[in-house]
């Protein structure tokens, strides 16, 4: 055990846990009891603290640990997540603008909300809110392997301070709602900041430098019989790249933690602003990425088989002791902001579209609230136990499953926004067909490297499809297509039978209810006449 590390790591994580607390009285409203408070922070948060909110949300501790271990084992594929960082923002900036204005207009918390009154179907929208909270639990059970693999390196043992670590974020989380997360990222983000931009500068010039560095990496993976990794891409894996990098993005702005960052804002500007300033972390997600080359050149090797101890072995091996606790307690309290926004989004989607809608329909701002929050204790549970009875390895491939599941919502969330042409029933056709192809896609794909022969990667080989290639692509790109394809179909036989709430199926008058609001008039007047 690393005293040094131990301690620094422990008093800075305490000293953030104590602000989650503090954060209860910072902004203080007259009742925490409704979600608008507790869950959505009073909807009243500036441009500052939405920059790091969402930041922090986006930018996780199992991002910190994942691409550079990625980069390590595989090279330049690793880099995908740089360009779909960059090209969300300009992709989301006007939905989101839109999906903001209706939510403030009606009041409405989550995603779910959203389709609930937009398709006027709670069928539709109980799918959208069961696929938010499943593709969202892996995600929060990722978080944990930032914290798992620092614990490791420092060579803490046991499963007692991981289990430790979420109760803390599961009381303060309880007690402070939104704000604690808001407040915290303040702090997690510099420290990230400080550490990358340290890394970059300090530990390159105790390996000869930037060209060192990359001629180790052209070394390891010139020495290598796998056809896929490298320092520059290749023939078999450009279109996996492309279309990972574009499924990506699409997906996610679809999840519920990422809507309730935005629903959050003061106003339309706030957003416009942070999609304009945003792209920030993309450089430094570029930044964090290059660790994985530098683990190469310093001969670093990962704690067992995990090679999400990549990064902390690297600051461990070349950092000073009390830097390097530094270091892991920004990777730790990096999973603190992400795991609490997430728990808090996935609890929202459960108390508004399934208790309110299924459970209690006669259910108080306060029941709401209440109910909201004992299922943001219930999913950190959850998550905990998933991270405590599977190997990570495994917990890898659900954060790829969680990324085709949460884009079958496309149509309905995103496309649902602009057009009213898709009929209730079309969707959730749609939706039924996407989540069984991402799934039969998934489970043919093997990993040989792990030992599963099924749900390995998200790597699909088109010689599966019957092409003589060796070419990957997304799987969930092709789920998408499959889920678009069917609710294009769904929607025509719908439209033939000439449904009784209309020929696209829709309830305008259900949502609509502020027809002279200026802030839905685009969305009124995007519709097609009926």
């Amino acid at each position: 055990m690393k005293t040094t590390e131990i301690v620094i790591f422990t008093v800075l994580f305490l000293l953030v846990s104590g602000l989650g607390f503090v954060a209860a009285r910072w902004r203080r409203p007259d009742d925490l009891a409704n979600l608008n408070e507790w869950g959505l922070g009073g909807r009243g948060f500036g441009g500052w603290i939405t920059w790091f909110l969402v930041g922090g949300d986006l930018y996780t501790a199992y991002t910190f640990v994942a691409v550079p271990a990625l980069i390590f084992g595989a090279g330049a594929m690793g880099f995908y997540a740089v360009p779909y960082t960059v090209i969300v923002y300009p992709m989301v900036m006007l939905v989101l603008v839109r999906l903001w204005s209706v939510s403030h207009v009606h009041n409405l918390v989550t995603p779910a909300d959203f389709v609930r009154v937009r398709f006027g179907s709670p069928t539709l929208a109980l799918l959208v809110a069961i696929t938010g909270i499943v593709a969202t639990m892996p995600y929060i059970a990722l978080q944990l392997i930032g914290i798992e693999a620092v614990l490791k390196t420092m060579g803490v043992t046991g499963d007692l301070p991981l289990v430790i670590a979420f109760a803390i974020l599961a009381a303060y989380t309880y007690q402070s709602g939104l704000r604690a997360p808001a407040l915290i990222a303040f702090v997690k983000d510099s420290l990230i900041y400080l550490v990358i931009l340290v890394a970059i500068v300090y530990i390159p010039a105790k390996l000869g430098g930037w060209a060192s560095v990359f001629d180790a990496a052209r070394a390891k993976f010139d020495a290598t019989p796998a056809p896929s990794d490298g320092i520059t891409l290749n023939a078999n894996n450009q279109l996996q790249y492309v279309t990972l990098a574009l499924g990506s993005a699409l997906a996610l702005f679809l999840y519920p933690h990422s809507v309730t960052g935005i629903l959050a804002s003061r106003d339309r500007n706030v957003i416009k602003r942070n999609m304009s300033a945003l792209p920030a972390y993309s450089l430094l997600l570029g930044l964090i990425a290059l660790l994985g080359y530098m683990a190469i050149a310093a001969g670093v090797a990962p704690i067992g088989k995990d090679n999400n101890t990549i990064t902390p072995q690297l600051f461990d091996k070349l950092f000073p002791d009390w830097f390097a606790g530094v270091a892991f307690a920004a990777i730790g309290i990096g999973a603190l902001v992400p795991a609490a926004i997430m728990s808090i989004a996935a609890a929202n989607l459960f108390a508004r579209n399934i208790y309110r809608e299924y459970l209690n329909r006669d259910a108080t701002p306060a029941q709401e609230a209440r109910v909201s929050k004992i299922a943001s204790l219930v999913v950190k549970v959850g998550a905990v136990l998933v991270i405590l009875g599977i190997d990570p390895q495994f917990s890898i491939d659900l954060q790829l499953i969680g990324g085709v599941i949460i884009l079958q919502t496309l149509p309905s969330v995103g496309l649902g926004l602009y057009t009213r042409w898709f009929h209730r029933g079309g969707l959730i056709a749609g939706w039924a067909a996407g989540m069984a192809a991402g799934m039969l896609l998934l489970s043919t794909i093997a990993n040989p490297a792990t030992k599963h022969e099924h749900f390995g990667g998200s790597a699909f080989p088109l010689e599966k499809l019957g092409f003589d290639t060796k070419i990957t692509i997304y799987a969930g790109f092709l789920a998408l297509v499959v889920n678009l394809v069917a609710a294009v179909l769904g929607t025509l036989v719908a439209r033939a039978l000439r449904s009784a709430d209309g020929p696209d199926g829709t309830r305008p008058e259900d949502y609509f209810a502020d027809k002279g609001d200026p802030r839905v008039h685009e969305l009124e007047t995007a519709a097609p006449a009926s």
